[in-house]
């Protein structure tokens, strides 16, 4: 009963407090739209915009682990504001911060996410969508881009998590074993959903062969 009745508080004040930032962005007054974020940071998570940006990712997700279990709605409760501070920025044209703010956010919300999270609590899913067309043309960190993965095969969006699949490997991260894994599960799935996954039967055959051929030539180069 008490957490709903937070949470139902916290989705309450997140929307009056976006309403009233919107009005806030269009009339430029960008300090009052920052302290508007800054205010609710302190009254539900008593945190403050200097030290929510200070700590690391896996700073502010290890003070939502409770009893070894992640306060998953609190979470992306955080990565809405952080989201919602960093579109202040990008309104006052410093991208910059807006970039900092958007990775971390995007970051939150797939950790929250995965871990059990309500998709339908704050628009979660609408949320990551803005935020990956926020941050498309920058390389996602490593640590984002394996939870991107996990999330895009968990939604059933496969094409976009053999992307990541990729992403991934190129960057030099050691992805055999995982991009093994991942084709076994989705040689699991019926065609149809591979296919509104936008990734055909026929596409993970070949990505499968294709994986297998760029594994034997990275060991073949580790061997040399």
């Amino acid at each position: 009963m008490f957490r709903r009745d937070y949470i139902v508080r916290m989705i309450e004040d997140m929307t009056a407090m976006v309403a009233k930032v919107m009005t806030l962005k269009q009339e430029r007054k960008t300090t009052e739209a920052l302290w508007e974020v800054d205010e609710l940071l302190n009254r539900h998570f008593r945190l403050n915009s200097r030290l929510l940006n200070s700590l690391s990712v896996e700073d502010i997700i290890d003070m939502y682990h409770l009893g070894g279990v992640i306060e998953s709605d609190k979470l992306q409760g955080v990565a809405r504001l952080l989201k919602e501070e960093g579109s202040i920025y990008a309104g006052n044209n410093n991208k910059e911060a807006a970039l900092f703010r958007g990775m971390r956010a995007l970051h939150l919300y797939l950790y929250a996410d995965l871990n059990g999270a309500d998709r339908g609590l704050l628009s979660m899913t609408q949320d990551i969508n803005e935020l990956l067309q926020e941050v498309q043309a920058y390389r996602l960190p490593v640590k984002t881009e394996r939870l991107l993965l996990a999330y895009m095969e968990s939604v059933g969006r496969f094409g976009k998590a053999e992307d990541s699949l990729y992403r991934l490997w190129e960057q030099g991260e050691d992805m055999s074993v995982a991009g093994a894994e991942l084709y076994e599960r989705l040689l699991l799935i019926c065609p149809v959903e591979l296919e509104q996954g936008n990734l055909p039967l026929e596409e993970v055959k070949q990505g499968i062969q294709e994986w297998n051929r760029l594994n034997v030539i990275n060991e073949e180069s580790n061997i040399l």
